[in-house]
């Protein structure tokens, strides 16, 4: 059985034990033959007054007073205000009490990425217990997907993480990229930060975007702070920053709630490789003499164990055992890797859907009476694909509406004659009245492009009730 240290002390005067938790006032029963041992063989009071004794991981310490609360969370506030409330002291209950393995799978989790979080947050000059966001965002898992389609550490949408230089190209997904997404992560908060002026108004940008958080804002008469505009703001978003709030005291004060926890999740030892070749992360392993979960661990990004042939040079991480025996015989290794990769992802693409291997893209444009199943069947490609590559949450579309889809060599003569010209991505002008959503936009997207332009702008001038868009929809700009 496991046990845990909390503060349990023995104190020996003579010959009479008295045993106390520090965070709990009651009486902890030990086995007889233990009480023994401790009057017997504990040195006097003035030579070892106390005596660590392991306490059981299922203990749980007695709910805080509000007023110790308060006082620990003010010990440990640096730059962000931790504020002490009512609804802070519930999600502290939740973490500490409530939900224990969760606040102990990501003590084990933190020193994977904590690290790498503090030299951005630093870099950017952030304040440092920013390092605590990931934690409510994703719990420290980089392959993290919610329901909203948000991924990564940093839970980025596809439209938010664009705009942030993060790239998707169906094998990698920059959100799902330690370092890349951390940094977009730094950037993003840094701007929310400079727009709102304060930390936890930028937080709760964070989670629900700028423009919700302004439209909040303008319903409370123009508050400034957080707590201010909470009844303005959406559940979620409520509950958002006294999460943060009650993470960081659950993780400062690990000890006091019997909730330390001594093992870390570690990666291996790794080095990097340039690769521009097909890559399949079962063979490398393979022929490595590696471990396939290691290599996945260390390049989450890589959505299917596998990389293309598109012309594109990724660099990844591989276990440095490996490196060093990659670099013994490393041509024949490679070819080796390719030749199994090239049939391993020829089988995946069959079945997996939005692949774009082995294909090429096209933009069609919907005309009348088009269906996505036609247009799927005379591409020869499935509806399920068509949906993955233009974010579509429903078959849904519109005459004059332009889809890209990724067409297989044999279908490509009949699909030049059916597709349109391939456009950059479309700039506004200043004076410009209205804008045709394009695949992939988002109001945050296209707000963006044209200054003074606003989310909220935008949704009042054309009576949106959400934030969805649909690629060929026309949008009145001012």
């Amino acid at each position: 059985m496991i046990m845990r240290w909390i503060g349990v002390w023995i104190v020996c005067w003579a010959t009479s034990v008295t045993v106390w938790a520090q965070t709990e006032p009651d009486t902890v029963a030990l086995p007889e033959d233990s009480l023994a041992v401790a009057a017997t063989e504990v040195p006097l009071l003035d030579t070892l007054p106390f005596v660590l004794v392991p306490a059981h991981i299922d203990y749980i310490p007695a709910d805080e007073t509000p007023e110790l609360l308060k006082d620990r969370l003010g010990c440990i506030e640096q730059t962000i205000t931790l504020t002490y409330n009512d609804k802070v002291h519930a999600f502290i209950n939740y973490f500490t009490i409530r939900d224990r393995e969760y606040t102990r799978m990501v003590q084990r989790r933190k020193d994977l990425y904590f690290p790498l979080f503090e030299k951005y947050l630093a870099h950017y000059r952030l304040p440092d217990e920013l390092k605590y966001l990931s934690i409510i965002e994703s719990g420290l898992n980089p392959r993290a997907v919610s329901r909203a389609r948000a991924v990564g550490l940093w839970q980025f949408m596809s439209g938010t993480g664009r705009y942030f230089g993060l790239r998707s190209d169906g094998y990698t997904d920059d959100r799902m990229d330690p370092e890349k997404s951390t940094e977009a992560a730094c950037k993003y908060l840094l701007q929310l930060h400079t727009l709102f002026g304060d930390w936890q108004m930028a937080l709760a940008a964070y989670n629900s975007g700028p423009g919700t958080v302004r439209k909040a804002i303008r319903r409370s008469g123009y508050k400034k702070s957080f707590w201010e505009v909470y009844p303005f703001l959406p559940r979620e978003t409520r509950a958002y920053v006294p999460q943060f709030i009650a993470i960081i005291y659950a993780m400062n004060y690990t000890a006091e709630h019997n909730l330390v926890e001594t093992a870390r999740e570690q990666l291996p030892p790794y080095d990097t490789l340039q690769v521009n070749q097909v890559m399949h992360f079962q063979t490398l392993a393979k022929l490595t003499n590696g471990c396939l979960e290691d290599l996945q661990k260390l390049n989450p990004a890589v959505q299917f164990g596998a990389l293309p042939d598109n012309g594109r040079t990724y660099v990844i991480k591989i276990p440095q055992s490996a490196k060093e025996i990659l670099q013994q015989n490393r041509k024949q290794l490679l070819d080796s890797v390719a030749a199994v990769g090239k049939r391993e992802i020829a089988s995946m693409t069959k079945t997996l859907a939005g692949s774009t291997y082995g294909r090429e893209m096209i933009v069609y444009s919907v005309r009348s009476g088009d269906v996505l199943g036609v247009i799927a069947q005379r591409h020869g490609v499935r509806v399920d694909d068509i949906r993955h590559w233009n974010n579509l949450r429903s078959n849904t579309i519109r005459p004059g509406q332009r889809l890209i889809v990724w067409v297989p060599g044999s279908k490509m003569a009949v699909a030049r004659n059916q597709s349109v010209p391939a456009k950059a991505p479309v700039e506004i002008s200043a004076d410009a009245t209205t804008y045709i959503v394009q695949p992939g936009d988002t109001l945050w997207d296209i707000s963006r492009k044209k200054p003074g332009l606003t989310i909220e702008k935008l949704k009042t001038l054309n009576n949106l009730k959400s934030n969805k868009l649909q690629p060929g929809q026309k949008l009145i700009l001012g």
